[in-house]
């Protein structure tokens, strides 16, 4: 089973840095009529309020065993002494007052999920276009306290929505604020998409080199893009469209630093997470370039890597060797080409 828990040493020139294009240019989108004419439904269970209205030990034991999968891997039981134990903590929990307003708010910013429902549903029949096999599965949303922002296994996917209030709102998760600014409702599907690529994103174990994480986060990203082909790289990646347009017109100087330095085949983490780690620039190469670079580099390689070989998204998702996606991708800056 599957489960996921989720959360420029050359400085450039600041004129470069402060150069706005357009990536590639974006291209008029339409999903897919025949893809989205497939049999299949979505409907979101709000648990939130059947949580929130229970009173008694009662309640909650109901409904424990009305949702038995979100009872074992979300609320997991098995941390506890007794299952009283548990119900008595959901008691303390659903009664206290600064999680009643929590819910609140959840309820007033979120009260409708329609539009939710309906990205979510295209975002399946597209996986499920590329996987058959792939089974739909059951969507619930929670109010956590800012404990968990998704649960996601085979059969079922949580997602606390107080995550998601709007970024304006007074009840924010304690994060810092370049990631806290990506938990708003126009990355939650390309969030969940990402992490759902993860099932299908074959790789090399035995490659602990920085290309090879590079590669593996490029074919999520490609991936998330396949299945949300009207999704901006902005909201994929999480940097905002003035980030993608810097980082596109630095694209050769970036490279350049990776090249110059060695760095593909450097298989130290400290280095590795230079790159590749949560952080709001990426200082090694400029305290003005956004955090992460290098995935977003490996995402321009297995794009390339794509287009010159002209393989399904299959066999992309399949494919180990990042060596030999590398090579075959004919990978050069778009200054370059």
């Amino acid at each position: 089973m599957h489960l996921v828990r989720s959360t420029f040493s050359k400085i450039l020139p600041l004129s470069l840095l402060l150069i706005f294009s357009c990536g590639p240019e974006e291209q008029k989108c339409e999903l897919d009529e025949e893809i989205l004419s497939s049999d299949l439904t979505v409907q979101i269970t709000r648990l939130e309020d059947d949580f929130f209205s229970a009173k008694t030990p009662e309640d909650f034991f109901y409904l424990m065993e009305k949702y038995p999968e979100f009872t074992a891997d979300y609320l997991q039981p098995e941390l506890y002494l007794s299952q009283d134990s548990l119900v008595a903590d959901l008691v303390r929990v659903h009664g206290d007052s600064v999680m009643v307003e929590l819910y609140q708010a959840v309820k007033t910013e979120l009260d409708d999920l329609s539009a939710l429902e309906n990205d979510l549903e295209n975002a399946f029949k597209y996986i499920q276009h590329y996987y058959p096999e792939f089974q739909v599965p059951q969507v619930y949303t929670f109010v956590s306290g800012f404990n968990s922002d998704f649960l996601i296994t085979d059969e079922m996917i949580v997602i606390g929505l107080d995550y998601f209030l709007p970024p304006s709102h007074p009840f924010q998760p304690d994060l810092p604020r370049y990631m806290a600014d990506r938990y708003d409702m126009p990355y939650l599907v390309p969030m969940l998409v990402t992490a759902l690529s993860s099932r299908f994103n074959e790789v090399e174990l035995s490659d602990q080199t920085l290309l090879a994480e590079m590669i593996y986060y490029g074919k999520a990203y490609h991936f998330t893009k396949s299945i949300l082909p009207c999704t901006s790289e902005s909201l994929i990646i999480g940097y905002t469209d003035e980030e993608v347009a810097e980082i596109y017109s630095n694209e050769e100087y970036i490279w350049a630093h990776f090249v110059e330095n060695e760095l593909l085949y450097d298989t130290n983490p400290f280095e590795i997470q230079k790159y590749l780690g949560e952080a709001p620039s990426t200082d090694a190469i400029s305290t003005k370039a956004p955090g992460r670079l290098g995935r977003w580099l490996g995402w321009n390689i297995v794009d390339d890597y794509r287009a010159s070989t002209e393989v399904s998204l299959q066999e992309l998702m399949a494919e180990k060797d990042a060596e030999s996606i590398f090579r075959l991708s004919g990978y050069r800056p778009r200054g370059l080409e």
